[in-house]
């Protein structure tokens, strides 16, 4: 319920109110919401505050907008915490979401002076570069390119690949991941992005780089990813 006579804006308790809807199951995704005139009419308020606090729930990510067709509730984001290493596979598993994975890329390559320090390996030593999409229920969720020293990861294959890479390296050669580190930015869309993870160019991504390593201080891996911004989000809990 709107109410005028209250401390609270109006353009944010229509904010709470579908919010509240979203979170409670009262409004799901791909339903369309009343027309800015419609909503407007039905509280007695005007369209420029509807219009208001339906762009703040877009750029929420709660709301999404089709040109000519109206607005609709947006598909939820995953949360993924920053406080633990685990792959996506492992993830998605915890969220009940079944992970996949469509290998577009997979050679070995001689490494380039920046993958080479990476990884601290010698300059054009052999690499395994894969190109991965990255699934959570059949949705595209992130574009993931790995490199790997093909003289430390030995025998990796398409298929190993298409299963879950950790499980490989810690179950079958019995090596430990044990910390990596991460940079994450804020950036747009290119056009291998854009066809691979089905939005548009120039739609908001996080660029993320991973250094994983072994127990013993050695680099395993060097990830470079783009997740959708408007189905991904990282959460990071901090104690003084």
């Amino acid at each position: 319920m709107i109410k005028k006579n209250f401390p609270i804006p109006i353009y944010y308790q229509i904010i709470e109110l579908i919010q509240e809807q979203i979170e409670k199951g009262e409004l799901k995704p791909g339903d369309s919401l009343p027309s800015e005139r419609e909503f407007a009419e039905k509280y007695q308020i005007s369209r420029m505050t509807v219009r208001q606090a339906f762009t703040q729930l877009v750029n929420n990510g709660y709301l999404h907008r089709l040109q000519g067709k109206g607005t609709f509730v947006a598909e939820q984001k995953i949360e993924q915490t920053l406080h633990g290493l685990t792959s996506f596979t492992e993830d998605m598993i915890a969220r009940g979401m079944e992970p996949g994975s469509e290998l577009i890329h997979f050679e070995i390559i001689p490494a380039t002076s920046q993958i080479a320090r990476q990884l601290a390996i010698k300059e054009y030593g052999p690499v395994y570069e894969m190109k991965r999409i990255r699934l959570a229920d059949d949705v595209p969720m992130a574009l993931e390119t790995n490199y790997i020293s093909a003289n430390l990861i030995k025998g990796l294959t398409e298929q190993i690949v298409n299963q879950s890479l950790y499980a490989y390296i810690e179950n079958q050669l019995n090596f430990r991941i044990d910390h990596a580190s991460q940079i994450i930015e804020s950036s747009v869309a290119n056009q291998m992005e854009s066809q691979h993870l089905h939005i548009q160019k120039g739609a908001p991504v996080m660029r993320i780089q991973r250094n994983t390593f072994l127990q013993n201080g050695t680099p395993v891996e060097l990830v470079k990813s783009s997740y959708r911004a408007d189905r991904y989000k990282f959460m990071i809990q901090m104690k003084r």
